[in-house]
């Protein structure tokens, strides 16, 4: 006789206590296996899929795309102990995400509802094959990322109807833009399978619902601004000599390293110099927490809004290794692919603003580190070199520090230090 176990939201790690329901990947009445995912959600931190942790058949899914659950509801219920071929009838185990097999779940396989018999209790009866009828593929189809997932269910595309042009017809992006743009071209476009999650009211206002990554943006800047009393201070250098050492390290040979990476490898030297700035402030304990690793973060637009994804132990990489590392979690943002450990931990943020052409900022510090180093466009300026007035490349730094932790000797003896650093990058030789 089966047995019916309720599978909850489970704990998603690094403090997260909700998400969103974004996707469901199987229907009453499917069977599972065992790490099989079930459902694609959204945290505050990104979206992810959440494996079942027992085989058997779906009897009951609770929450509605777009629906918000906390951790520990209830996700679905499963019939397990049923006469289902092939698959186990006990639970891994692995209940956290990113746990579990890696590989391909198989084939979903509808079964009847279940139908009482003759002493009043439920049965779950597989329902026969039909060889003569052409298989529908069921279940997730292979697709590059959750984004191109969401931009075909926004415009009521079928993904199954698709031809992936990826490895092993993965289907990408340009797949989806594609469709579209032919569906426009034949006149029917499919209206939107879920609502748009902007909407406009009658007063001509536009709303845009305070959730998922935005949301958790919203609420660690505000604490941020809150419990920091920041401070700023800011400087002008002559970035020639820092140019025209990365020009020489590419022409050289070998992996390209990235302009993102020189700055980072600077600023592990400067906080070697002044560990005050790489830590945190305990409220609870009133103690400043001071640390003797430096993880990394850096600040990445998205289309989901603004993440910060982690560099861990910048301190210990080289150029190459973080302009490797920079790369493969950039990639990870833009596709909605970062872990929640992936976005979370950072003791010191680089925010290089400098990509959307403004020269300065002063950021608001990610909660709970304790500052910030800005970094705006490198252009070229009048700058007074060597005694005679020339055209050098300058840019402006900007550091935005916990008053708590330091004073405005240390921030700035800080920032000062990096100045130099791009000014003479030989400076960093005293460090290698």
């Amino acid at each position: 006789m089966a047995q019916v176990l309720e599978f909850k939201l489970p704990d998603l790690g690094e403090g997260l206590t909700e998400a969103e329901i974004v996707r469901w990947l199987v229907q009453v009445g499917d069977v599972v296996a065992v790490d099989q995912p079930v459902v694609e959600v959204e945290t505050a931190k990104a979206m992810v899929d959440v494996p079942c942790p027992y085989a058997g058949v779906v009897t009951a899914r609770f929450g509605e795309e777009g629906t918000e659950l906390p951790v520990g509801a209830p996700l679905i219920t499963v019939a397990v102990g049923a006469p289902v071929s092939g698959g186990e009838t006990e639970g891994s185990g692995n209940v956290l995400v990113g746990y579990g097999t890696s590989e391909a779940p198989a084939r979903r396989r509808r079964v009847r509802p279940a139908q009482p018999s003759a002493n009043g209790t439920a049965a779950v009866h597989e329902a026969p094959e039909v060889p003569q009828t052409p298989e529908v593929p069921e279940g997730p189809v292979p697709v590059i990322s959750p984004l191109v997932r969401r931009l075909a269910r926004e415009n009521g595309l079928d993904l199954r109807e698709l031809t992936g042009s990826g490895p092993e017809g993965l289907i990408l992006r340009a797949d989806v833009e594609y469709a579209l743009r032919a569906a426009a071209a034949r006149g029917r476009t499919a209206a939107p399978a879920a609502p748009a999650p902007a909407v406009p009211v009658t007063t001509g206002e536009i709303r845009t619902p305070l959730k998922g990554i935005r949301g958790a943006v919203a609420d660690k800047l505000s604490r941020s601004r809150r419990e920091i009393p920041d401070a700023t201070c800011w400087v002008d250098a002559d970035a020639t000599e820092l140019m025209r050492a990365r020009g020489a390290m590419n022409a050289a040979g070998g992996p390209k390293i990235s302009l993102l990476a020189l700055l980072a490898r600077i600023c592990t030297a400067a906080l070697a110099r002044f560990p005050e700035l790489n830590s945190s402030v305990d409220m609870e304990a009133k103690e400043v927490v001071q640390y003797d690793h430096v993880h990394l973060g850096f600040a990445a637009q998205t289309e989901r809004g603004l993440v910060v994804p982690v560099v861990r132990d910048a301190h210990a990489r080289d150029a190459e290794s973080l302009t490797a590392e920079f790369a493969r979690l950039t990639e990870s943002a833009r596709t909605g692919a970062l872990t929640p450990a992936e976005l979370t931990g950072g003791t010191f943020t680089l925010n290089n603003y400098g990509v959307f052409g403004v020269d300065g900022s002063t950021p608001i510090i990610n909660h709970p580190e304790a500052a910030m180093l800005g970094v705006g466009r490198i252009v070229p300026k009048p700058w007074v070199h060597e005694g005679e007035l020339a055209v050098r490349q300058v840019v402006q730094l900007s550091l935005t520090f916990d008053h708590r932790v330091c004073d405005g000797g240390t921030a700035g003896g800080f920032l000062r230090y990096v100045a130099d650093c791009v000014e003479q990058p030989a400076v960093l030789l005293r460090t290698l």
